[in-house]
């Protein structure tokens, strides 16, 4: 999947009216869509095409568990046509962008939702609007993030990686911890394939990371107490803690350009987000959020980021978490 070409206008036009509407309008289902039920799916192919030569998977797999909501409703009424403007802003030209929606395999009649990838503005609302937010959850602290880490796995095909070698990215949204096994028995209700044991974690994560690059975005600091230990566990320094959830899709454009060598580090990150009209508590907020990453991967060496020359922030903005650094990397 992946055809047709990308408008902005028709994306926003689209997606404009919804503030005003009540969510139930354009989140309307009661169930899962039968589209987008998990079980028997072989594979999700994200594929180059004439007018996408260069194709590059980027899969969002978010929360839609009760506290979880707000990213959802923002992407639909707002900021998924921003996602895409920021990343052709930072000359990602052929994005192909994949929905997942994460609820709990003990708790939930729909613990993995799962759309197709598109490139047009249109069938990419489709798949995120056909979403059940079920605003279910687990009852012990814990969503099913493993079955979308283990459908990510070895569930899709990616040209950018099969042909030239190139790995997708895979943001999570998320405020509860992992479980740290992977149930052969979730594998078989909820997908439908036959797994010989149980997986830990690490082990999936690992499969799941040849093809993508897996962050987890934690929409608050609020929240980053109770799940960020058993995160970065796993991940290292790819868990991103936001200050607030808005900033999500900001984050995330400015990973996929920081990791595809668009955009040389945060300091250029800032100066692209406040040319492109962000307000300037944002950007400060945007490049707190990813400086321990970026620090990780040696992308930015100033610490922090001169942004007062750039975008002329209040001091206040440019203090860093000192709770956040040394944290472990997973491997490349």
């Amino acid at each position: 999947m992946g055809y047709g070409g990308y408008s902005l206008e028709a994306h926003t036009a689209l997606t404009a009216p919804r503030a005003a509407l009540p969510v139930q309008s354009y989140f309307g289902q009661r169930d899962c869509h039968p589209l987008m039920r998990p079980f028997g799916i072989e594979v999700r192919e994200s594929r180059d095409s004439a007018d996408h030569p260069e194709s590059l998977a980027i899969v969002l797999a978010l929360d839609v568990t009760q506290s979880m909501g707000d990213i959802p409703v923002q992407l639909a009424q707002r900021e998924l046509p921003g996602f895409m403007k920021q990343l052709g802003a930072h000359g990602i030209r052929d994005p192909q962008v994949l929905f997942l929606a994460v609820g709990d395999a003990y708790a939930d009649r729909a613990p993995l939702q799962v759309g197709q990838f598109e490139s047009t503005g249109e069938l990419m609302d489709q798949w995120l609007t056909w979403t059940w937010l079920e605003s279910g959850g687990g009852r012990h602290g814990h969503e099913s993030y493993d079955l979308a880490l283990y459908f990510a796995a070895r569930h899709l095909d990616l040209d950018c990686h099969r042909i030239r070698g190139k790995r997708g990215y895979f943001f999570m949204t998320g405020d509860e911890r992992p479980y740290p096994t992977l149930s052969a028995h979730a594998v078989q209700s909820v997908l439908g394939g036959a797994l010989d044991e149980d997986l830990p974690l690490r082990v999936v994560v690992d499969e799941a990371s040849r093809a993508l690059e897996p962050f987890f975005l934690i929409p608050d600091l609020t929240r980053r107490a109770f799940c960020e230990r058993a995160w970065r566990d796993v991940l290292g320094d790819r868990v991103i803690a936001l200050e607030n959830p808005i900033d999500a899709c900001p984050v995330m454009a400015g990973i996929v350009a920081i990791g595809e060598r668009v955009v040389p580090d945060l300091d250029a990150l800032a100066r692209h987000l406040a040319s492109d009209g962000l307000p300037r508590d944002r950007v400060g907020s945007v490049v707190r959020a990813l400086t321990p990453w970026a620090a990780s991967i040696e992308a930015d060496r100033a610490a922090p980021p001169a942004l007062e020359r750039d975008v002329e922030l209040p001091n206040h903005l440019l203090g860093q978490d000192a709770s956040a650094s040394g944290h472990r990397r997973i491997a490349p």
